[in-house]
């Protein structure tokens, strides 16, 4: 079983950045990093039972709650068997912190967590393409895709998402393709 989770704390409220989850797969995608990446396409928009994705990579909506969440069920490649999604969780009130922390960090009303997860399991060659090649480039970009986010919101990552050697010679090599 395959659980793949990437989160990041966001200085925003959470309906705010509910607001670039709804951009999601839209002309003015403000949430995917599109502008480096295959972009995310449904025709049709973010709805239960639409077919779409990025690059080879394809899925099925399963559920969307405006400005909460959306998940997606994969359809290809073979051998990824489960769903991802993502979703805007607010931060749940400091209980008990020192005061000086409390007052570093952004107020609850101000914070929320974007969370992307995978959730699958594999089979045949998926088993091997998984770590290989389609986890790295995910996980690149998804931070990229988070970075996005906190620019947006003017604060900016406090250190930028950087592709490893390994992620720079695979979109290389499968530009080629």
């Amino acid at each position: 079983m395959v659980l793949n989770v990437h989160e990041r704390r966001i200085a925003a409220s959470a309906a705010a950045v509910g607001g670039v989850l709804d951009t999601l797969a839209t002309q003015n995608d403000c949430l995917w990093a599109w502008e480096h990446w295959p972009p995310m396409r449904f025709p049709g928009g973010l709805r239960p039972g639409a077919e779409g994705g990025h690059g080879p990579v394809r899925y099925a909506v399963v559920e969307r709650v405006s400005g909460r969440r959306v998940r997606f069920r994969f359809q290809r490649p073979g051998g990824f068997h489960g769903h991802h999604e993502f979703r805007v969780d607010a931060v749940p009130a400091a209980s008990g912190a020192e005061p000086e922390a409390a007052e570093a960090a952004p107020r609850p009303e101000n914070a929320c967590i974007l969370r992307h997860e995978i959730a699958m399991s594999l089979s045949g060659t998926a088993r091997l393409s998984w770590p290989l090649v389609f986890r790295p480039l995910h996980d690149a970009l998804i931070e990229e895709s988070f970075d996005k986010v906190e620019r947006g919101f003017g604060a900016g990552p406090a250190v930028p998402h950087r592709r490893s050697l390994w992620v720079r010679f695979l979109r290389r090599l499968l530009a080629r393709k």
